[in-house]
């Protein structure tokens, strides 16, 4: 492997572990807000469901990302390069400021920005990249109205039960943790493991667009480590702007946004979990009633996604025409 290509697989991984810290709040806002199971106890249990989910549950949604949006032809060093330092810096930049945004979003932008700028349009594979915006735009839609329905189901079931049944929600949040950090290892560490690949298949270290063993290893463990240490300011802005969380809005939350990511996952597509987790945490809200949920809190995140793209293609295009003149 050349030294750029090293430095290439060093970037991937940094941006892989503060997609972990960055999204680490999607899995544990609710858990720690209800107080269902202490901070660090979580953050530990749900890193290490993180490096497992890729091992149990394949790698679909990575075939995606590194094989199926642009042409093979157009994949070069600085369009990796350019993409995954577009993708870093707007994470960064939205932690800094507590904003729940996607890190997928910022990924694909950044390499289809840069990707466009060095070979136009047509270097984009239609279907693939369908495939992707269509993911990220439906399981958010499908996030708020799972939480919705999944929050009713609930009412319905437990009308007339007593208080107590708070414990049983806090308890239930052990395992639906479990479940919606399973589910967000198997998509988001797929993201960098295609990315990685790609580079791999562009070099010439292999031949054809396959995952190798190692290529997964490191990817999860960094995932898991960016989510062991935490992203206390989303934390914060999950776990208690929308509204006040109690037990049983954790356990509905969780239900309905780890059977959409899970589900898109299996199918090779991959979502935003801070989308698809943020909109259940709304729909489980509503489902009580309407003006529960600040709304205003909810249009500032929505700003956020509808940019990422934008934003993320046109900072990464900017940064290939600077690798470029270097």
């Amino acid at each position: 492997m050349t030294s750029r290509l090293l430095f290439i697989i060093g970037l991937a991984l940094v941006f892989d572990f503060l997609n972990g810290f960055h999204d680490s709040s999607n899995i544990v806002a609710t858990v720690i807000s209800s107080r269902a199971m202490a901070p660090r106890h979580v953050l530990l249990i749900t890193a290490i469901a993180h490096f497992a989910g890729p091992f149990l549950f394949g790698v679909a949604v990575a075939t995606t990302i590194g094989h199926e949006v642009v042409q093979e032809a157009a994949v070069t060093l600085p369009v990796i390069e350019a993409g995954l330092i577009s993708a870093i810096v707007w994470n960064v930049f939205t932690w800094f400021f507590g904003i729940p945004s996607s890190s997928s979003h910022a990924l694909v932008g950044g390499i289809v920005g840069a990707v466009a700028i060095q070979s136009g349009w047509d270097a984009l594979r239609l279907e693939g990249l369908t495939k992707v915006v269509t993911a990220l735009l439906v399981s958010p839609i499908l996030g708020l109205i799972g939480g919705y329905f999944v929050m009713k189901l609930i009412l319905f079931l437990v009308r007339g039960a007593s208080p107590r049944i708070n414990w049983f929600f806090k308890r239930g949040q052990w395992g639906t943790a479990l479940w919606l950090a399973l589910s967000h290892g198997t998509n988001d560490a797929q993201k960098t493991m295609g990315i990685v690949t790609m580079a791999l298949l562009a070099e010439g270290v292999i031949s054809d667009f396959a995952v190798p063993t190692w290529v997964i290893t490191l990817s999860a463990g960094a995932i898991a480590l960016g989510t062991a240490l935490g992203g206390w300011r989303l934390i914060r802005t999950l776990g208690g702007k929308f509204y006040k969380i109690r037990p049983v809005h954790g356990f509905a939350s969780q239900v309905a946004s780890a059977s959409v990511i899970m589900g898109a996952a299996l199918l090779g597509g991959p979502v935003s979990t801070t989308q698809v987790v943020s909109s259940a945490i709304m729909g489980v809200g509503s489902a009580e009633r309407p003006n529960k949920v600040r709304w205003d809190v909810a249009r500032q995140i929505v700003t956020a996604w509808v940019l990422t793209i934008p934003v993320t293609a046109a900072v990464a295009a900017l940064i290939y025409g600077v690798i470029s003149l270097m």
